[in-house]
């Protein structure tokens, strides 16, 4: 496998992963030879993020407009493809918890736990009427860190 420049020791980093969600790759998402496309895996992120994050009792109210979290820089590492009809594992986790910013690590698996991309993003919780970052709270970065998710059974988009 390839260096990956955010993980140091690829399998305790694998190891830490203990949320995810099912996805699978629809025909929309492919280019004509059925290959995913390479924004697809954003969209992915998207989804299992909010899902991670509504699972820690985080950022659930939606129709507060002064408040959030923003996505300040997303990277992803492709490191096998993946086609049409393919079923994934994209498994989400908090790597590191700042003052006014988090960092998200993806790890998306397929069949056997076979990895087919990684990837980290900053989010930084922001007051939307300043336009400018504001300190997560003491519960806010207990949870981010505690890994006390809520489980659940997500089931994956049908074909």
């Amino acid at each position: 496998m390839k260096s990956i420049e955010y993980i140091d020791d690829f399998r305790s980093w694998a190891e830490e992963f203990e949320f995810y969600i099912p996805i699978n790759i629809r025909f929309s998402e492919t280019d004509m030879y059925g290959h995913m496309n390479n924004v697809s895996p954003f969209i992915y992120f998207e989804e299992a993020r909010i899902a991670y994050l509504q699972s820690l009792g985080l950022f659930n109210d939606f129709t507060n407009k002064d408040e959030g979290i923003i996505v300040a820089d997303l990277q992803c590492d492709y490191l096998k493809q993946l086609f049409f009809g393919d079923q994934v594992n994209v498994h989400v986790k908090t790597q590191e918890v700042g003052n006014s910013s988090f960092d998200v690590h993806y790890m998306v698996t397929k069949g056997n736990f076979d990895v087919v991309l990684t990837a980290r993003g900053r989010l930084v919780y922001i007051d939307a009427n300043l336009g400018k970052s504001k300190p997560l709270t003491e519960d806010m970065k207990e949870k981010l860190m505690s890994r006390n998710f809520i489980k659940t059974q997500v089931k994956p988009t049908p074909l």
